[in-house]
């Protein structure tokens, strides 16, 4: 079994998953090396039996008496589709930072609503734990790349974390319905569940009847999930003011090197230009960043399932009905760029 003290101060000990109804935490080992796998960490389960630990919850007070202080923490923030995994990969440098992909304690504390809002900064003191030599010092941040199913919650991460500084990341809306295309029939069902999910959260009136939604095709439906996150983030971007930062993907895929040399300016994160330039030439880039597989043949292969003249006039006519509510919403869409 995994004392209290192991779980509290080796950051190789991920917080997992919460179960209100046992009151439990459950931690999965994941060492260091493993953190950068292609799968998202929510989707981890133990390799073995010893590699799972589970707490009580009315024993976190102990858990925070044995854990060394939190270092430095920051968050990437995203509409979906918009290279976000990539960039947290990119940012995974050993020695310096660690980047972790859709940690499976957030997607938890999201599905516990406000009876989860307490237990926010407990979770992200263990996810800021720095690996190195065990006493609190090592690599200089961490930084984490919650779910977009996660957004609901940038408010209580932000305010558990005053020092976290947020990039929030974006994409045409062109490029964001094209992904929902080549994901074919469930691309199309997720679509439709983020704008159920993001109306109750960061809903507006939108001057439809409850007919008038259920009529809609589902790419007016991811559409509409698209541009209200795009209102939510300038919200944010305005209560948030100099700790927050926009970066549209397809201009970090242009320029990477200079978004990862302006990340770490932003951050405080030791990317210096010659760094940036070295991790912009990494083969990481060549890896799809979800998979592992190769990015040329996915690309092709994305092109073949969602380029034709019905799709792309679908997502053309999707385009200027989002304009049009954008303008008369006085929200721009997608957001200015303001990280470099």
């Amino acid at each position: 079994m995994t004392d209290l003290s192991t779980l509290a101060r080796d950051p190789e000990w991920l917080p997992h998953r919460i179960d209100p109804a046992a009151g439990t935490l459950q931690f999965l080992h994941i060492p260091r090396g493993d953190l950068s796998g292609p799968q998202f960490l929510a989707e981890r389960t133990p390799a073995t039996p010893a590699d799972e630990a589970f707490l009580p919850l009315d024993a976190l007070d102990a858990l925070g008496a044995e854990q060394p202080d939190p270092g430095p923490l920051h968050f990437i923030f995203h509409t979906a589709f918009c290279r976000s995994t990539l960039l947290v990969r990119a940012l995974d440098i050993p020695g310096l930072a660690t980047g972790l992909s859709e940690p499976g304690i957030l997607v938890s504390l999201t599905n516990m609503g406000d009876a989860g809002r307490p237990l926010v900064k407990p979770m992200l003191d263990l996810l800021a734990r720095r690996h190195g030599s065990g006493d609190g010092e090592g690599e200089a941040a961490v930084v984490v790349k919650p779910t977009n199913h996660a957004n609901r919650l940038i408010p209580a991460l932000l305010d558990a974390r005053p020092d976290a500084k947020a990039v929030l990341m974006t994409n045409p809306l062109s490029a964001f319905l094209a992904a929902v295309v080549r994901k074919g029939m469930m691309g199309r069902r997720w679509g439709r569940q983020l704008y159920l999910e993001t109306m109750g959260y960061a809903g507006m009136d939108l001057g439809m009847d409850a007919r008038e939604q259920f009529a809609m095709t589902d790419l007016q439906a991811a559409g509409l999930a698209w541009f209200l996150n795009q209102r939510y983030f300038a919200g944010l971007a305005q209560a948030y003011g100099e700790r927050v930062r926009v970066l549209d993907g397809d201009r970090f895929d242009a320029a990477r090197a200079e978004t990862l040399a302006a990340f770490g300016a932003f951050t405080g994160i030791g990317i210096d230009a010659a760094r940036a330039q070295a991790i912009a030439d990494d083969p990481v880039f060549a890896r799809d960043a979800k998979t592992g597989g190769d990015f040329a043949d996915k690309s092709a292969r994305d092109a073949a399932a969602s380029q034709s003249a019905v799709v792309e006039d679908e997502i053309a006519k999707v385009g200027e009905w989002i304009g049009l509510i954008a303008r008369q919403g006085g929200i721009e869409a997608p957001l200015r760029q303001t990280l470099f």
